[in-house]
């Protein structure tokens, strides 16, 4: 009797030891996926995405600001993405938190500060002529042979924008109008929307249209590029001023680069801190064809045309 208590204490003893090593693996294998986990999801939460309005189209956004998101990740350790919309999508997108950031017109912009907190965090400067830019205006254009002289010619005629979204592509343009005593919506033939500015300047080209409106910039850009010809072209009701483009309307503030509500201060104040310090050479700012990035503008005379406009959430304001 006293062997098999010996026996069975025994046993019971390398149960204890075996349930304890057992216990001891599985809290181990807990602990492992638990760290797996944790680095998995400091991982995703360290993607950050930058919605970029592909006005010129998706493709192109892509070639210009890919090396602006690899800049961010190189000079902050986190990793950055770009991610094209169109207008309406780009919007949503803010709203329902799918994107970080994002690189907009004006006003779209000023809806979104004043609907979803979105805050600047900084303006793209453009290089025009060795000169820095941080000014935006809309090219009205029309055939070199066109008829149409001025804004009052176009009355009873077909227009065309990229859309009616679109701050330098339109609504600088309507406002122009509308404070010339001209009614796009009652006066003109039509207002026609395609899928990028290019695809405006070709139909004017062919006489799809009697004229159209650019984010001024287009023009020359399609000249240097080769797919069109500057002297095809007249610009009607050019403006003289600081900006050397050919345009038709006063100057407005610049595309900003802008921090969705969601986004923590610091980490907005840390990638605009990063975009200041850009320099014209780094291949981010060749790619984009921009000098860089200035401190955030006043879009105060955005959220004025927007009003005079009624677009957006300023329309009753």
């Amino acid at each position: 009797m006293r062997s098999k208590s010996i026996l069975q204490r025994s046993f019971t003893k390398r149960k204890d030891s075996m349930l304890k090593r057992m216990i001891q693996r599985g809290l181990a294998i807990n602990a492992v996926i638990g760290l797996v986990l944790a680095f998995a999801s400091a991982a995703v939460a360290q993607e950050l995405k930058i919605g970029i309005q592909a006005y010129k189209g998706a493709d192109q956004a892509i070639r210009e600001f890919k090396d602006t998101a690899d800049y961010l990740s190189a000079k902050l350790g986190k990793t950055f993405t770009i991610v094209p919309h169109n207008d309406k999508d780009l919007i949503s997108a803010v709203k329902d938190g799918k994107v970080d950031f994002f690189f907009s017109n004006p006003s779209i912009y000023v809806d979104l500060n004043r609907e979803n907190n979105a805050q600047a965090i900084a303006t793209m400067v453009k290089l025009v002529n060795n000169k820095s830019m941080e000014h935006v205006a809309s090219s009205i254009l029309v055939r070199k042979d066109s008829p149409i002289n001025s804004l009052e010619d176009f009355k009873g005629k077909d227009f065309m924008t990229r859309a009616k979204s679109s701050f330098a592509g339109w609504l600088i343009v309507q406002r122009l109008f509308l404070e010339k005593g001209i009614d796009p919506d009652r006066d003109f033939k039509s207002v026609r929307e395609t899928k990028s500015v290019q695809h405006v300047v070709y139909a004017v080209l062919n006489g799809a249209v009697d004229g159209g409106a650019v984010i001024a910039g287009t023009l020359e850009e399609m000249a240097q590029a080769g797919t069109a010809k500057m002297e095809d072209f007249r610009v009607i009701n050019p403006m003289q001023d600081s900006l050397p483009l050919a345009h038709s309307t006063p100057l407005y503030p610049e595309f900003p680069m802008v921090a969705a509500g969601h986004v923590p201060a610091d980490l907005r104040d840390e990638v605009g801190r990063a975009l200041h310090f850009m320099k014209p050479s780094d291949p981010a700012a060749v790619s984009a064809k921009i000098g860089g990035w200035a401190r955030p503008l006043d879009y105060s005379s955005v959220a004025e045309c927007l009003r005079r406009v009624q677009q957006g959430v300023l329309a009753k304001n």
